[in-house]
């Protein structure tokens, strides 16, 4: 980021010291390119089997999510041309009991439109009865459609998973029982989702939350868990679970994971006012203690689980279908760790290409 303002800076410069309107056009415009050809070289373009397409689909949408996406593509009627039997949800209905009696009426792939939340319920059913498994972006964050490799702008497209798609096959986690398709967190996102405010204004009440939750002795949230090095912990903070292991950037549940098939819990914890280290791990299964109900935000959802909180991976569990355009596997799953990694996949495609 330096190096490219610096450049940005260097050509807007001799735009105005030279005046020469033409040369420092074209050298902008090199910059520009130079830009999007390292972008490019990282961009995702998996190459998955593509299986026969389902006999009778079908399509679960929540119309109000992600601010009525749904309405605003025209999801049912973009469904009924391609084959795909539209089923609209309302307010206060069992999306399970739904999926479930699809199912027995015939249905052979299921796919919803709507938040992660509501993708975990659909995906769950559909790992459990061995059915393919279909993701529109329908929600606001679309975290797992993001991580799957589906196009997040391109909503309508998705649903041509169901008549063309290639297939991936990937892990599911739960905890207690309930499958997560992304995360759980527990401490101070999780109190703040379970506040009545929290959709209206999250960054304030999380704010206002942190303090109780950081606070010392009985003030404070007890939470307790058993590291990789054999020794219990306990902290308040965040302990954040994820189903595979997220790549993070410098702010806590920013980044995405490069994978979504190796069969581990990705685990994150950071520390309250004694602890300010984060530490980053990764297991198959994972135990949270505490002395009494545990405020959880799981896929973005609240909840209250009961101690002790049993995590555990599903490896290689759900079948996805996944649009033939889209680039089927998450953005990080080529880009390298580090700058030197970088660098050296940068010279390695320049001299072999990307094949």
């Amino acid at each position: 980021m330096a190096v490219a303002g610096a450049l940005l800076a260097g050509a807007v410069a001799l735009v105005v010291i030279e005046g020469g309107v033409l040369e420092n056009a074209l050298i902008l415009a090199a910059f520009v390119l130079s830009v999007e050809a390292a972008r490019r070289v990282f961009v995702v373009d998996a190459k998955l089997p593509t299986p026969s397409p389902p006999k009778r689909p079908v399509l679960f949408y929540n119309p109000k999510s992600g601010g009525g996406k749904a309405e605003r593509f025209h999801l049912a009627r973009e469904a009924r041309a391609r084959g795909i039997e539209p089923v609209e949800l309302h307010l206060g209905d069992d999306l399970a009991a739904l999926v479930r009696d699809a199912i027995e009426k015939g249905a052979d792939a299921v796919g919803v439109a709507g938040g992660d939340g509501t993708q975990a319920i659909v995906a769950a059913i559909a790992a459990e009865r061995g059915l393919p498994y279909v993701c529109v972006p329908a929600g606001t964050r679309n975290h797992f459609a993001l991580d799957l490799g589906v196009d997040r702008n391109d909503v309508v497209g998705a649903l041509d998973a169901f008549t063309k798609g290639g297939e991936r096959v990937v892990d599911l986690a739960e905890v207690n029982g309930r499958v997560f398709v992304n995360n759980v967190s527990l401490g101070v996102y999780a109190e703040a989702v379970q506040k009545e405010g929290y959709r209206d204004a999250k960054l304030r009440t999380i704010a206002d939350t942190a303090p109780a939750v950081l606070g010392t002795g009985e003030q404070g949230l007890d939470l307790r868990w058993t590291g990789p090095d054999g020794r219990e912990h306990t902290t308040g903070a965040v302990v954040l679970v994820s189903n595979d292991q997220y790549r993070l950037g410098r702010v806590l549940w920013s980044g995405t994971r490069p994978l979504l098939d190796a069969g581990v819990l990705g685990i994150t914890v950071a520390g309250g006012h004694a602890q300010r280290q984060i530490a980053e791990w990764s297991a198959e299964t994972f135990e949270v203690r505490s002395d009494g109900p545990v405020a959880a935000g799981i896929d973005g959802e609240a909840a209250k689980l009961e101690p002790p909180l049993r995590f555990r991976t599903r490896p290689q569990a759900l079948r996805v279908r996944i649009a033939p355009q889209h680039p089927g596997a998450s953005p990080s799953a080529t880009m390298p760790n580090g700058r030197w990694d970088g660098i050296r996949e940068v010279i390695r495609i320049a001299i072999h290409g990307t094949s």
